[in-house]
């Protein structure tokens, strides 16, 4: 099991976001395409899931798409960064993924930029 499978207590598989957002599947594998979210292969069998997390009423958590492009920058793969964004950080306070969803990007996207140096 990797680090991101055991901080992500919800997965969704492109089908059942496809059905949660109203949009058609391949625009959620297009939204994988581009950055704006990303998942790995988990469960028995694997299949490819997202966090559920990365979805808001709404849609997609607006400030993730810039976070996971400066993480991947950073040299991060989608389960590393999962793994980073799941797990608590006492300065922040909390998860980074809880900072974007509450709409507070700044300090998380500080905090991505840094790993890369």
């Amino acid at each position: 099991m990797s680090t991101a499978e055991e901080l992500v207590d919800a997965w969704l598989p492109l089908p059942d976001i496809a059905e949660v957002t109203g949009l058609g599947i391949s625009r959620v594998r297009r939204l994988v395409e581009d950055r704006a979210i990303c998942g790995i292969k988990t469960g028995d069998p694997k299949v490819f899931r997202v966090p559920a997390a990365f979805l808001l009423d709404d849609g997609v958590v607006p400030a993730l798409r810039g976070t996971l492009v400066l993480l991947h920058d950073a040299g991060f793969d989608d389960d590393e960064s999962i793994a980073w964004l799941f797990t608590e950080d006492d300065s922040l306070p909390g998860r980074p993924i809880d900072q974007l969803r509450a709409g507070a990007k700044g300090e998380v996207r500080r905090r991505a930029q840094a790993l890369a140096f």
